[in-house]
């Protein structure tokens, strides 16, 4: 069959005195024959054997294998040699079948397309001669369709089945399964073989569900997500054809959200669920269960299928309260330490996935603390109480219980803390507005105790002794952190109400009996 487009091809005729007699070119319309079955003269029916599209060929034919002694049509003479210019633009037969040539495919095919599935392709259209009739690229915009319900031309519709995402293919339809005697438009003529060369995008069925796939779970994981849980995770966003969308990670911040309460599309919020701390899954996600046919803006195609690679960073419960493990404790455990002792520890604080915050190590000395003096967040002053010396141990905090929804310094939002404890030093403090507290019932009456020598008069040198003495014997408390010297004549001046330099019996009873709250407050 001969097929030629217009303005593309030279077809004429010449006789023998070189008079043209017709030109498919001037018509501007190809002409179309099928070969072989007599519907063309004898010469032109044997010229046009063994020729290939977009073949040239000039063919003469002599009278005999034209029209004769007769001629035709009184505009071909009687025993004219007739001469032919040929450009074959097409050529099919009605036995063809669509041709499909693999040009590329992904190494890993997990899934290939079928009938009733959604498809996103680009494609370029030319004829068999290599003329373009249309392209997506062109239009920057993927061709988007059903697959099976008869939206294509019969010959795509079987050329894109079975192709992998990321697919490239050559598909060659010819024109009784494409668009016949009539063509296309302008650009499709009729008769006409198409080439598509189609790149497959994405593909989905209406009946697909969420795909999750587990890349990594860390050992050891004693609890997952569930609803209601709030979970910290970082994420790469692609197109099944690996084209990046979105990525937390380019943010340098992870994505925040509480699981089930629908702040996320539905097939995030459903792969939230039964994770662990620092999992790694791929998560494959339907259009109908992410952005749906209206797609985000210039971000997200209409229907299309997300890909996201999601690190789960931490989670945790509004709920839940400090988790404390002990790792060691020593045998001997008595003293434990409380509000008000000042305490040294070391400590090493790092987010869930090992990212090491703050230690202890970086400076040349444990940190130091008073507890119940509200100096460090409520979640570690948990995690220090009722710690022996020498004790280890492991402190989970809650964002609640730490920094919350704002972070500090280096700490990230609603970040979930790890703490390392070990308790190197403790003392016994006092409660807050205190220098000194009895262990137990003191002196009574005080002032004959406190006058060790009994000459009725305490001064500074014998107050302190007496303080000290009843230290030492585990009968009383300093405030501890501060110098015990300065303490204790602290305490004196509070007492030396005539500041005369010493303490006399009735300043001590003045004190105890006209301001019994001020003298609670300065230690005697």
């Amino acid at each position: 069959m001969l097929h030629h487009t217009p303005n593309k091809w030279i077809n004429c005729g010449l006789c023998q005195y070189g008079k043209k007699f017709d030109s498919s070119h001037d018509r501007g319309k190809a002409f179309i024959s099928q070969v072989g079955l007599g519907r063309l003269i004898t010469g032109m029916d044997r010229g046009l054997l063994s020729m290939c599209v977009n073949e040239r060929r000039r063919i003469t034919i002599p009278p005999h294998l034209a029209y004769g002694s007769i001629g035709t049509g009184g505009v071909i003479p009687p025993d004219a040699v007739l001469v032919y210019d040929i450009l074959l633009l097409d050529i099919w037969n009605t036995q063809d079948k669509v041709q499909i040539r693999t040009l590329s495919k992904p190494a890993s095919c997990n899934r290939t397309t079928v009938a009733s599935d959604f498809v996103r392709y680009h494609y370029n259209g030319t004829l068999l001669s290599g003329a373009a009739f249309g392209s997506s690229h062109s239009k920057n915009s993927t061709y988007d369709t059903y697959l099976g319900q008869g939206d294509l031309i019969k010959g795509m519709e079987e050329g894109l089945l079975g192709m992998c995402v990321g697919e490239r293919r050559i598909i060659i339809v010819p024109p009784f399964l494409a668009y016949g005697e009539t063509g296309q438009g302008t650009q499709v003529p009729p008769q006409a073989t198409l080439v598509f060369q189609v790149l497959l995008v994405d593909v989905f069925n209406p009946k697909d569900d969420l795909v999750v796939e587990v890349k990594e779970v860390p050992e050891g994981c004693i609890r997952r997500t569930v609803t209601g849980d709030y979970i910290r995770y970082h994420y790469n966003g692609t197109f099944q054809d690996g084209t990046a969308f979105d990525s937390s990670y380019k943010r340098n911040s992870t994505y925040n959200t509480y699981i089930g309460k629908g702040y996320v599309i539905q097939g995030m919020d459903k792969a939230l669920h039964g994770l662990c701390i620092g999992e790694k899954r791929k998560i494959t996600i339907p259009p109908h269960m992410a952005y749906g046919q209206e797609g985000v803006g210039d971000l997200i195609p209409s229907s299309a299928v997300l890909v996201f690679h999601i690190h789960v960073i931490d989670f945790h419960n509004p709920e839940d309260p400090v988790d404390i493990k002990s790792t060691y404790k020593p045998q001997d455990c008595k003293v434990t330490s409380e509000a008000d002792d000042l305490i040294q520890y070391r400590y090493n604080c790092s987010m869930m996935d090992g990212t090491l915050l703050y230690s202890s190590d970086h400076y040349d000395s444990p940190s130091i603390t008073t507890l119940g003096a509200n100096k460090v967040i409520l979640g570690l002053e948990k995690g220090l109480s009722g710690m022996c010396v020498g004790e280890r141990r492991e402190v989970v905090v809650p964002p609640h219980w730490g920094h919350g929804e704002n972070g500090a310094g280096g700490v990230p939002r609603s970040a979930v803390l790890f703490f390392e404890l070990e308790l190197v030093e403790l003392q016994k403090g006092v409660p807050e507005g205190y220098m000194f507290v009895w262990l137990g019932d003191g002196p009574n009456p005080l002032f004959p105790a406190m006058d060790l020598n009994g000459d009725k008069e305490v001064p500074l040198e014998e107050f302190s002794a007496f303080i000290m003495l009843q230290v030492e014997e585990g009968k009383g408390r300093l405030l501890p952190g501060f110098d015990a010297d300065s303490i204790i004549k602290d305490m004196f001046n509070n007492q030396d109400r005539n500041e005369d330099g010493k303490i006399v019996e009735y300043e001590l009873k003045l004190k105890v009996d006209d301001e019994p709250e001020q003298v609670k407050r300065d230690e005697l």
